[in-house]
């Protein structure tokens, strides 16, 4: 019903900065809870970020306080993540996602997925 394209990934050395863009097609709803998630070789999907698509309030893991910044163009059906000063740590791939569940950190809120986007910081 809702189709995410994620963009943006690649490589990059670590202090640098990437910005991922989450494209949204078909049945969009203005309640939705756009979120980042990203999962690493042999971890669970991890919650990055996450912003009301209507509203615009966000939220963040602890990890990436301070250094990913999610917003949004309603214009355009687009959810950014700008990631600045990255870590090795934060390589993985990077799911965008649509939902409307109780839990803002938790995959199970989510019922529309990307395809993901591979990011990775080189040391």
């Amino acid at each position: 019903q809702v189709q995410l394209v994620e963009s943006g990934g690649g490589l990059v050395q670590a202090g640098g900065s990437l910005r991922l863009s989450c494209s949204a097609s078909g049945r969009t709803f203005s309640s939705y809870l756009m979120g980042w998630f990203r999962q690493a070789p042999g971890k669970e999907r991890e919650f990055v970020a996450a912003i009301r698509w209507s509203g615009g309030g966000t939220y963040y893991a602890e990890s990436v306080k301070g250094r990913f910044t999610i917003s949004r163009d309603n214009a355009k059906n687009t959810v950014y993540l700008q990631m600045n000063s990255l870590k090795s740590e934060d390589t993985a791939v990077y799911y965008c996602a649509a939902g409307r569940g109780p839990v803002i950190a938790g995959p199970g809120s989510y019922d529309s997925w990307g395809q993901g986007t591979q990011v990775t910081v080189s040391s």
